[in-house]
């Protein structure tokens, strides 16, 4: 402690005034405060545990990253299967609303016999069952055309018959639309908790860097950390907006 002392006196002279001497003895004693340093055990344990800290923090961040990348490619496949069931509801509204404009004509009323009407409840199961195998409709939608409730009369023309069951396909890809919107916002959600961890995770990364002296500057890289790190980071995502309220009525 009397060496470290004394040296530090022999710096505090200023430069000028002081003869070559004491300036080779300058550079002898900074040398010997850097050596003792290095060799202080109490200083040697907490640059070791900054730098292991420091390690770990970095490697966090690596899978933070990797988690991050993953649900937002869940929340992109997510906003495609939202476009898709909006295709599939938008094309099942037209063709319901075409069927149900060519129900509107009258028909003509006459005494049915049973084999027209044994007919016409076969007509209703097989186009109920078609379009179940198309996922056209729900289990539930189907086992309430066969029990003929519902709304369902296996008496009705086929014509009528036609535009119930395309109601009953509108009414199944809406709801399909409807829990697509949910998955996405859920899916949306965890992208931006992720995208939120990996930040928090980088800027102590970063600050763990400073801690220990590491510089700024990698090597083969002449961006600064934070803008290296800032350029491989997305925009936040956005949730699919959709007029879902507007869809109510039908």
């Amino acid at each position: 402690m009397l060496a470290v002392a004394a040296a530090t006196a022999v710096l505090a002279v200023p430069r000028r005034s002081r003869p070559a001497g004491f300036r080779r003895h300058d550079r002898q004693a900074a040398g010997a405060l850097r050596r003792q340093a290095r060799t202080d055990p109490a200083a040697v344990a907490t640059e070791t545990e900054a730098e292991r800290y420091a390690d770990e923090v970095a490697r966090a961040a690596v899978r933070a990253a990797e988690i991050a990348g993953r649900r937002r490619a869940d929340w992109e496949r997510a906003q495609e299967g939202v476009d898709e069931a909006w295709a599939a509801f938008d094309a099942a509204d037209r063709t319901a609303r075409r069927c149900t404009a060519a129900a509107a004509f009258p028909i003509l009323k006459q005494r049915r016999t049973r084999v027209e009407i044994a007919d016409r409840e076969r007509f209703l199961h097989r186009s109920a069952v078609a379009a179940c195998r198309r996922k056209e409709l729900s289990i539930v939608q189907l086992n309430e055309a066969l029990a003929h409730r519902g709304g369902w009369n296996p008496r009705k023309h086929p014509v009528a018959q036609e535009a119930a069951l395309r109601s009953a396909v509108r009414e199944h890809r809406f709801a399909a639309y409807q829990a697509a919107t949910a998955r996405e916002r859920a899916a949306w959600e965890e992208a931006e908790k992720a995208a939120a961890a990996l930040r928090t995770l980088r800027a102590e990364a970063l600050a763990a860097r400073l801690r220990v002296g590491r510089g700024l500057l990698p090597a083969g890289d002449p961006r600064p950390i934070g803008a290296r790190e800032r350029a491989g980071q997305w925009n936040p995502a956005e949730p699919v907006a959709r007029p879902a309220a507007t869809l109510a009525a039908h």
